[in-house]
């Protein structure tokens, strides 16, 4: 049962949602993927105005969380980075370091789990894959179209379980 006293949640993905991630996406076009490099370039990621001005409005009327499918070891660089780009202050749901399943198994599990206690209002995500089940579960989506598709990233998320 959802708690009704507390503020709705707005649930935000990360990477190409909020991050731009384009400029480090080459590491993961050699061959084998330089995820070590990938991660590490993340806190050189440009916001995406889009992504971040729906961050600060949903703050208006929801508790902000994120969701993202990057390692738990990525933790510090990825609040330090919220904060340098004046992202509302949420609590971030990551992966496993050693949890390599499908970004939407691994984020669907997250959404349901929250709805127990709260009512989520909306996932935004870049994912169509995570959209669609997410969709499909019943969660209000917001498909974040405006960072272009990377069938590399695709992959990472889907296949390899990394992001």
């Amino acid at each position: 049962m959802t708690d009704s006293s507390k503020r709705p949640l707005a649930v935000f993905d990360l990477d190409n949602t909020l991050a731009d991630t384009a400029h480090r996406q080459r590491f993961l076009e050699r061959t084998p993927r330089d995820w070590d490099a990938f991660f590490a370039a993340a806190p050189h990621d440009p916001p995406i105005a889009e992504g971040v001005a729906l961050a600060v409005e949903s703050a208006r009327e929801c508790e902000v969380v994120y969701l993202t499918g990057r390692p738990e070891r990525c933790r510090p660089d990825t609040l330090d980075w919220l904060a340098a780009h004046g992202l509302p202050e949420g609590r971030v749901y990551m992966r496993r370091n050693d949890d390599r399943r499908p970004a939407r198994r691994t984020k669907l599990e997250i959404l349901r789990r929250l709805a127990r206690t709260r009512e989520v209002r909306v996932l935004v995500d870049d994912d169509e894959l995570v959209c669609d089940d997410a969709g499909r579960a019943g969660f209000t989506v917001v498909r974040a179209r405006w960072s272009a598709p990377s069938a590399v990233l695709e992959a990472a998320q889907e296949q390899e379980g990394r992001t």
